[in-house]
């Protein structure tokens, strides 16, 4: 007990999100989404990858974080790809202009 409050506080814990192993992309609108859920807890976060190629080319990808959290690896891939559509809609390409 004493080793597992050690490691929570130093950083060393369990509930340290991993990544769980991409789906498979998703194509929407000349981009590609894909679903790389974070494992947190014994749940997944909606996490993954927006991807378009471009016209030289390169491949541009934006990083998706959102802070849901799912019981279910099959139901989070599904939110992921339905947020990840709507940001798409609403963003575009803005999405990959430099902050």
């Amino acid at each position: 007990m004493f080793k597992k409050l050690l490691g929570g506080l130093l950083g060393g814990g369990d509930d340290k999100p991993g990544h769980a192993a991409a789906a498979e992309p998703v194509e929407y609108n000349g981009y590609q989404i894909v679903s790389e859920p974070a494992e947190q807890g014994g749940q997944y976060r909606v996490s993954g990858w927006i991807r378009k190629p471009s016209a030289d080319g390169e491949t541009l990808e934006h990083r998706f974080e959102r802070s849901d959290l799912v019981p279910g690896r099959e139901a989070c891939d599904e939110l992921m790809v339905s947020k990840a559509q709507r940001f798409i809609d609403q963003v575009g390409e803005d999405m990959f202009k430099p902050r």
